[in-house]
C-alpha cells in the first residue's frame, strides 16, 4: 500500500480522486490546498484522510508519494520541496513551466534517489496503446510519418477565466501539446530535432461566458503553431495546435507506414476506436489489444506506485523540450536540435479495470 498526499484540489483533482479511491493499492492519506476549506471538504469524503498545510504534507514521514496538482507555475517549487524530503513525486502536465525548472527537478530527483512521474497518462489507455501494439506487430509496416492536429476557437468561448491560456506559459501548444506529442513519442519513439512556425490572429480575446462575459483579455503568446518533429527512428511527424480555428474534420492523429495507415483516437481521452487501413484493403476498427481498460486520470499514478512508472519524468522532460524547441524554432526560423531523449516505456498489456483497480 502506498500512501499518497495530494497538493492542489482544483477541478482536475476530482477525476484523480475518482480513480485513486477505486484503486486499493494506493491510499490518499492527506490533502492540502491554499484554500483550507477546500482541503477540509476533500478530506471529509476520503476515509482516514487528513487536511494539512502544504508544508505539513510534504514533511509528513508517512507520505510516500506527493501528487502535485498545482498550477504549472508552482510545479517546480512543490516538487523540489517534496524531493528534498525524500519523497517520490507525480504531477500534472507539463512537468514544469519552463525547461530549466524541469531539468532542476529531474536532476534533484536523481541526486536524491527518488522517482519522478508526470501526466498525461491518457496515453496508457486502450486508444494509444492499441495503436502502438498495431505498429509493433507490423500491421502498417515501417512507420514513415504521422500527423497530429487540434483546432479550437479558443478557451474564452467556454472558460469563465481563460486569462492563463493567453499568458506566458500558456497557449495551445503547452496546453494541449503534451497529449499529442507524448502520443507521438509513444508511437514512433523519441525526437532528435524540430522545426516550428507560429502566429497569433489577434492581440485580444473576449470572454464569452460567466460573470466576466464581455471582458477583454490580452494575448501574450502565439495562438497557432505548426511543427515538424524528426524522430530518431527516421519517421517525421507534423503537429498543429491552434486557438485560431473554428473546427476540423481531421483525425486527431494519423500514422502512415509503407504497408498501411492508422487513425488514433483523441489522445486527451483514454479510449476510442483505432482504425487500420492495410494496403489493398479498407478501413477496419481494431479490437483493443493493449492498455488499461476503463481508465481515468490517475491511472498513471497507480502504474507509478506499482513500480512500472510508464508516465515518467523522463518522458515528460523530453516532451517539454520538444515543445520548448518548437517555440524557439518558430522565433528563430531555424531547426532546433534536442538535448534529451527517452526510452519508450513497455507497452501496457490489455488490463481490465478489475485487475488494475485491485492490483
Amino acid at each position: 500500500m502506498t500512501d499518497i498526499g495530494i497538493v492542489g484540489l482544483g477541478v482536475i483533482s476530482g477525476q484523480y480522486l475518482d480513480t485513486l479511491l477505486a484503486a486499493p493499492r494506493v491510499r490518499i492519506a492527506a490533502v492540502a490546498d491554499l484554500d483550507a476549506s477546500r482541503a477540509q471538504a476533500a478530506a471529509a469524503r476520503i476515509p482516514g484522510c487528513r487536511a494539512l498545510t502544504t508544508d505539513e504534507l510534504i514533511a509528513d514521514p508517512g507520505i510516500g508519494v506527493v501528487l502535485n496538482l498545482t498550477i504549472p507555475a508552482a510545479h517546480a517549487d512543490i516538487a523540489l520541496a517534496a524531493i528534498a524530503h525524500g519523497k517520490d513525486v507525480y504531477g500534472e502536465k507539463p512537468l514544469a513551466a519552463s525547461l530549466a525548472d524541469a531539468e532542476r527537478m529531474t536532476d534533484a530527483a536523481a541526486a536524491a534517489g527518488v522517482r519522478l512521474g508526470c501526466a498525461p497518462d491518457t496515453v496508457l489507455g486502450t486508444g494509444v496503446q492499441t495503436a502502438r501494439a498495431a505498429i509493433v506487430d507490423g500491421l502498417i509496416g515501417r512507420p514513415v510519418s504521422a500527423a497530429a492536429m487540434w483546432v479550437s476557437p479558443g478557451h474564452e468561448s467556454w472558460h469563465p477565466n481563460p486569462d492563463f491560456y493567453y499568458r506566458t506559459g500558456g497557449g495551445p501548444l503547452l496546453d494541449m501539446g503534451p497529449y499529442y506529442i507524448t502520443s507521438l513519442v509513444q508511437l514512433l519513439g523519441p525526437v532528435r530535432a524540430v522545426s516550428g512556425a507560429a502566429s497569433r490572429s489577434r492581440d485580444e480575446r473576449v470572454i464569452q461566458s460567466g460573470p466576466r462575459a464581455g471582458e477583454r483579455v490580452g494575448v501574450e503568446v502565439d495562438t497557432h503553431l505548426t511543427g515538424i518533429l524528426h524522430h530518431e527512428s527516421g519517421a517525421i511527424s507534423t503537429v498543429t495546435m491552434s486557438f485560431d480555428g473554428v473546427a476540423s474534420t481531421a483525425a486527431p492523429i494519423e500514422v502512415h507506414g509503407v504497408e498501411g495507415s492508422l487513425i488514433v483516437p483523441d489522445p486527451n481521452q483514454f479510449a476510442g476506436d483505432v482504425r487500420l487501413h492495410r494496403r489493398g484493403g479498407a478501413w477496419e476498427v481494431l479490437e483493443p489489444s493493449a492498455g488499461y481498460v476503463s481508465a481515468g486520470r490517475g491511472v498513471g499514478l497507480v502504474d507509478f506506485a506499482a513500480g512500472a512508472g510508464r508516465a515518467s519524468g523522463a518522458m515528460a522532460l523530453h516532451v517539454l523540450e520538444i515543445m520548448t524547441r518548437l517555440q524557439q524554432s518558430a522565433a528563430s526560423g531555424v531547426q532546433e536540435p534536442l538535448t534529451t531523449t527517452v526510452a519508450r516505456p513497455a507497452l501496457v498489456p490489455l488490463t481490465p479495470a478489475s485487475e488494475w483497480r485491485t492490483g
